[in-house]
C-alpha cells in the first residue's frame, strides 16, 4: 500500500491534466476557437467507457464557466455512472450541417471528469445555468489531457492542431 501514492504521482506526470483556464492561458486564441465551436450548437457527443471497457456515446450540453469546462447530466444517466466508474472521456463538438472543414473545423477534447458534490459549487452552477431539475443532477468538472482542432487550411491542407498540458501547441499539416 505504501507505493500507491507514488504510483498516482507517476501517472500524473505521465498523463498531465489541466483545467480550462490553464488551456486558455496557454493559447487564448485556440481556446476561443474551441469555445466558439462548442457554442455554435447546444448538443455535442460525449464518449465514456462502459463497465466492460467498450465505448458509449451520448448527447450532452457543456458549459464554460469560471475557468472550467462543466458537464451536467440527468440523475443516474448511464454516462454519469460510466464517469463515476472511470472518469476518462472524449467530447466531440457538434459538427453542424454539412461536412466541410472550412472555418473552425472539427474540435475534440479529451480528459477526466471529476464529479462535484460540494453544495456551494453546485449552487453556483445552478444559479448560472438553471438546469431543468436543479435539485437532482450530476455535475462534473473536467481535467483536460488534450484539445484537438482539425480543419482545412488555405483550401489545400488538412491541419490538425493539438494542445496537451505542459507542451506547446503543435500543428501537423497534410496535403
Amino acid at each position: 500500500m505504501s507505493d500507491f501514492p507514488g504510483i498516482i504521482d507517476r501517472m500524473d506526470r505521465t498523463h498531465p491534466r489541466a483545467d480550462w483556464a490553464a488551456f486558455a492561458a496557454a493559447d487564448p486564441g485556440f481556446a476561443r476557437t474551441v469555445e466558439e465551436r462548442f457554442g455554435a450548437f447546444p448538443h455535442h457527443v460525449l464518449a465514456t467507457l462502459r463497465k466492460d471497457g467498450s465505448p458509449r456515446t451520448a448527447g450532452l450540453e457543456v458549459r464554460f464557466l469560471a475557468g472550467e469546462l462543466w458537464l451536467g447530466m440527468m440523475p443516474d444517466s448511464l454516462k454519469a455512472l460510466d464517469l463515476r466508474r472511470d472518469p476518462r472521456f472524449a467530447l466531440q463538438a457538434n459538427p453542424g450541417p454539412g461536412t466541410d472543414m472550412a472555418g473552425s473545423g472539427d474540435v475534440r477534447i479529451g480528459g477526466r471528469a471529476i464529479e462535484v458534490v460540494d453544495a456551494e459549487t453546485v449552487e453556483r452552477y445552478v444559479d448560472a445555468v438553471h438546469p431543468p431539475d436543479p435539485s437532482s443532477f450530476h455535475l462534473f468538472r473536467t481535467e483536460l489531457t488534450e484539445v484537438v482542432q482539425t480543419y482545412v487550411e488555405d483550401g489545400t491542407h488538412l491541419a490538425v492542431r493539438v494542445w496537451k498540458p505542459g507542451e506547446p501547441v503543435r500543428t501537423v499539416r497534410r496535403t
